[in-house]
């Protein structure tokens, strides 16, 4: 399979990184107002990690279409890092703000660039170890279920190429059979961190996803409909029904469990 080949061109990861970029551009817009309580920040320290997972889903369609699938892996790596950075912090700045600790040192510091935040490891750790989102990670990292780690290894395989053929994957002038076999992998692996991201970030801060109806009613001096501060923005619904819906339905059964957000 080569590069230029229009079955490789026309691949659905194209589609799926447009849709993904989407939502976090979306999301970076609706949560800009938001106070980041525990911080010093003026604006939603949020929006910002939003805004720049959606540079890094936009750098990664156009290494992709240049057929660099090695130094694409790379990116999926940084995206992998960044959702689990965000979804530390939101736990993080929940389990230790409080009148007496306003302002939460670790994060606080990360933000003005005094400190930098723990390695991976323990940041990853921290998300399994919460009782918040419990009733997620339960099911993202089960013991029956390893994909997270073998997604993890496949993007430090590509990052420091431990395997030769993640240095053939870096070529895009010659012919290789498994291409489009590694293609389809790579599509799964982007969106399985999607939805990682998304239902950690729904259970964890779920006012993130509310629908912009109560606010809208409430500066026009409307009285809103009753419940309308549940209902989730319809970028929100679309993605649910598209891609957490279709793949993972028991992650969509836990959140309308644990969420107060009316979900469809």
């Amino acid at each position: 399979m080569m590069v230029s080949d229009e079955e490789y061109q026309k691949h659905r990861v194209f589609t799926e990184l447009e849709q993904y970029a989407s939502f976090y551009e979306n999301l970076a817009e609706s949560v800009f107002l938001f106070v980041s309580v525990g911080t010093r920040a003026i604006c939603n320290i949020d929006s910002y990690m939003f805004s720049s997972i959606q540079g890094t889903l936009a750098s990664i369609q156009a290494i992709l279409r240049d057929g660099r699938i090695n130094d694409a892996y790379a990116l999926l790596r940084k995206y992998y890092d960044s959702a689990t950075i965000n979804i530390y912090t939101r736990l993080y700045l929940y389990d230790h703000v409080s009148i007496e600790n306003f302002i939460v040192k670790q994060v606080d510091d990360w933000l003005r660039g005094k400190k930098r935040l723990p390695e991976y490891r323990i940041m990853s750790q921290y998300i399994r170890n919460s009782q918040r989102i419990a009733p997620i990670t339960a099911l993202l990292f089960s013991d029956a279920d390893d994909r997270y780690k073998r997604l993890r290894d496949r993007c430090n395989d590509h990052t420091h190429y431990n395997f030769y053929q993640n240095v053939l994957l870096n070529d895009k002038e010659i012919r290789l059979e498994g291409r489009r076999q590694v293609l389809e992998e790579f599509s799964n692996d982007l969106r399985d961190i999607f939805i990682m991201h998304l239902s950690c970030m729904f259970v964890a801060n779920e006012h993130y996803m509310v629908s912009s109806d109560y606010i809208d009613c409430l500066e026009c001096k409307i009285t809103p409909e009753p419940d309308s501060q549940y209902w989730v923005a319809p970028f929100v619904q679309e993605i649910f029904d598209q891609v957490i819906n279709t793949f993972r339905p028991d992650i969509t059964t836990a959140i309308k469990q644990h969420s107060s957000m009316y979900l469809a």
